[in-house]
């Protein structure tokens, strides 16, 4: 990396294990022709990472980069994370490959996020690992990023027991839906949002209470300190039929309850018990809100084996809680992912690929384009 441009907890050239989350396995003992290892990368967003997975989904290396810059610009900024991913990938495939007791050469199979995402960044990830597959004369696997997140809990080390069909509540950043997840390569929406997403809407509140980016995490370390029934906040389409989400609403109505509070905004801090008062009710708000979604899907569902949460916001304990509840007044089991798994990894989409696999899909996708949208229904399954 540069000199001129260190966007990362601590520069590539610099990593050790506290920069970057490792997970290794005894399996790395077994003779590689029988790991069939799969090289994933990540960079949708602003994490770049690479995992290493063998055939049988066991974790025999991952890594993790963080890009730090944004939280000073308020947001992601595409060309600053297109960058450094580009910066950061060399370094970090080395290192997770180092982990891994591998080289290049004992990887079997490639795979990368080509969509949905932040096209930049995409680009970038995808066409790094296309390039190492032609250069090794192996196989890539284009996987769809809400795929990988929805697939995750399958994966055989977090021992969930997942068959399907189980219906999946996705909720991040850039994404909310409730999706149906009959099998690998068929998924059913059951509705989504219709303007802002889940965690879209945490970050501008948190913004607003004056907390920055990204602001999930913070609001609700703040909400332990309120109490979740202070205001009076709306559950946009609470009640209604169908399983869409709307979040504009309950934004607009925490932001006219700051202004009562300074109308002038002439304060340079909100009262600290008011602020976390207004936290713990905002989330409470958005988890019955997905509660009453996640009902409504049952409803729709009935064969469902399981209740999912996946995607960054998955992290949220009120969330999990109110989702857990739900699945168990319906008789069946809850389950989400380690919060590792909830935000961006690569082993997720090194798992999406070893699902495809397994499943009988036979994909070389090498001339599959990055694409900022890409709905599930438009991810065609691959065989021969």
């Amino acid at each position: 990396m540069n000199g001129s441009f260190s966007p990362f907890t601590r520069g590539c050239h610099d990593m050790t294990d506290s920069a970057i989350i490792w997970a290794m396995s005894p399996i790395t003992a077994r003779p590689i022709p029988a790991l069939r290892p799969l090289l994933a990368i990540e960079t949708s967003c602003d994490d770049t990472a690479c995992a290493i997975l063998a055939y049988d989904g066991t974790i025999l290396a991952e890594g993790v980069l963080s890009q730090t810059d944004h939280a000073i610009l308020g947001g992601v900024v595409p060309e600053i994370a297109a960058r450094a991913h580009l910066d950061a990938l060399p370094a970090l495939v080395m290192e997770v490959l180092k982990k891994a007791s591998l080289t290049l050469a004992d990887i079997d199979i490639f795979a990368g996020t080509t969509g949905p995402g932040l096209i930049g960044g995409l680009i970038v990830g995808s066409s790094y690992a296309k390039g190492l597959a032609m250069a090794l004369h192996r196989p890539f696997v284009a996987v769809n990023h809400i795929e990988a997140h929805i697939l995750t809990p399958r994966l055989p080390s977090l021992g969930a027991d997942l068959h399907f069909p189980y219906l999946t509540m996705l909720v991040s950043g850039g994404h909310c839906q409730c999706v149906s997840v009959e099998e690998t390569g068929r998924y059913v929406r059951l509705g989504g949002t219709i303007d802002d997403a889940a965690g879209e809407a945490f970050d501008k509140v948190a913004k607003m209470l004056g907390l920055g980016w990204p602001g999930g995490p913070a609001l609700e370390k703040l909400a332990t300190e309120g109490r979740d029934d202070a205001y009076a906040l709306p559950r946009p389409l609470k009640g209604r039929d169908g399983c869409d989400f709307s979040f504009s609403g309950l934004k607009t109505a925490v932001s006219r309850l700051i202004d009562t509070q300074d109308p002038t905004g002439a304060q340079e801090a909100l009262p600290r018990q008011f602020a976390a008062d207004v936290a713990a009710s905002f989330q409470r708000a958005v988890a019955d809100v997905m509660a009453n979604r996640a009902e409504h899907a049952l409803a729709l569902s009935p064969n469902a084996t399981a209740l999912v949460v996946a995607g960054g916001v998955a992290a949220n304990k009120t969330l999990r809680h109110a989702l857990e509840q739900v699945a168990a007044s319906h008789g069946i089991p809850f389950f989400a992912p380690p919060l590792r798994l909830c935000t961006d990894n690569a082993v997720m989409v090194a798992w999406a690929a070893l699902e495809r696999l397994h499943a009988g899909e036979t994909p070389n996708e090498i001339d599959t384009a990055a694409r900022p949208r890409w709905p599930l229904s438009e991810r065609t399954p691959a065989h021969a």
